[in-house]
């Protein structure tokens, strides 16, 4: 079953840091957002494997959307 890994804040995807096919645990950094000049780890909160990234770095977001997907 698939978890979603969804934005904590509105903000910037700053930077990705994995990518489709890693594996990651929980509390793993998936991606760093920019929301008000500060830098927003978003972790995992499930460990599995990365089956998705829905944003690209500059995307802008909304709080509760869905960046990537853990299988």
């Amino acid at each position: 079953m698939s978890s979603p890994v969804e934005s904590p804040v509105v903000g910037t995807v700053w930077k990705i840091e994995k990518e489709v096919g890693h594996a990651v645990g929980i509390g793993d950094v998936v991606m760093i957002l920019e929301s008000m000049k500060m830098e927003i780890p978003v972790e995992a909160e499930d460990a599995g494997v990365i089956e998705n990234i829905a944003v690209v770095e500059g995307d802008s977001v909304g709080e509760g959307d869905t960046l990537a997907t853990i299988g």
